[in-house]
């Protein structure tokens, strides 16, 4: 939804269960898509499979930390796309240290990787993650 004068938005809200991630994926995906057509973006399938990654492991780990549903926004900033997750859990993500021999729990490696960093803030009902990923391309 876009309203006149607004910056370019999106937001859903999800249920928490197993299959939120990957609506939320295809959720961004379409939001880009949107986006290019809208606003005559061209945005290289590396920047939004970037978005896809971001998105899917925000709400993945929702999904396994928090209880209840989740929200997610996206919005159009200048030339990058914030992400924005809420969730009903009061407890910060901390992004463990690299190590290669651990089997999962590398979501928040991979989000600071893509986004270099993450904005986490306590709200009123539980938290809220923000990150930025830049878009490569500018309007035609």
């Amino acid at each position: 939804m876009v309203l006149p004068g607004a910056l370019p938005w999106a937001g859903a809200v999800y249920d928490g269960a197993s299959e939120s991630a990957g609506e939320a994926r295809h959720f961004a995906a379409d939001f880009m898509e949107r986006l290019q057509r809208a606003y005559r973006l061209v945005l290289s399938t590396k920047v939004i499979g970037a978005v896809q990654l971001v998105v899917s492991e925000l709400v993945t780990n929702v999904c396994k930390h928090a209880p209840g549903p989740c929200a997610l926004d996206l919005v159009l900033i200048d030339r990058s796309l914030e992400i924005r997750v809420w969730d009903s859990s009061f407890d910060v993500p901390v992004a463990q240290a690299p190590d290669p021999g651990r089997v999962g729990r590398h979501g928040l490696e991979i989000v600071t990787a893509l986004c270099g960093a993450i904005d986490v803030r306590r709200e009123p009902v539980g938290k809220r993650v923000k990150v930025r990923i830049p878009l490569v391309g500018a309007p035609a």
